[in-house]
């Protein structure tokens, strides 16, 4: 019902730049919190930055002053502006989507990811 695709990644030398974008669509009510998140060959899932419904946002202390997210309500979409890449930043990001679903005379809460998208930095 609903769906979360995303693009924008690709191969990068260090210090320059990439955005990435998670567009949402399906049977959407509101949506709350979108985030971007990165998983590193090795290690776990982390929180790279977050925007509420309300333009707050919220950055992992490694990419502040380097990556800026926003959101396009009217579009149920989600941008990452990475900056000055470096090599440690190459991971898979995902987005991830906090919404209300409406289905038929139902509303309910629920949290969906998107398919991943590869950055490599290159040093």
């Amino acid at each position: 019902q609903v769906q979360l695709v995303e693009s924008g990644g690709g191969l990068v030398q260090a210090g320059g730049s990439l955005r990435l974008s998670c567009a949402a669509s399906g049977s959407i009510f509101s949506i709350n919190v979108m985030a971007w998140y990165r998983q590193a060959p090795g290690k776990q899932r982390e929180l790279v930055a977050a925007i509420t419904s309300g333009g707050t946002t919220n950055y992992a202390d490694s990419v502040k002053g380097r990556f800026t997210i926003s959101r396009d309500n009217a579009k149920n979409t989600v941008y990452l502006q990475m900056n000055s890449l470096k090599p440690e930043d190459t991971a898979v990001y995902y987005c991830n989507v906090d919404l209300v679903v409406k289905s038929r005379n139902t509303y309910y809460s629920t949290s969906r990811w998107g398919q991943g998208t590869q950055v490599t930095v290159s040093s």
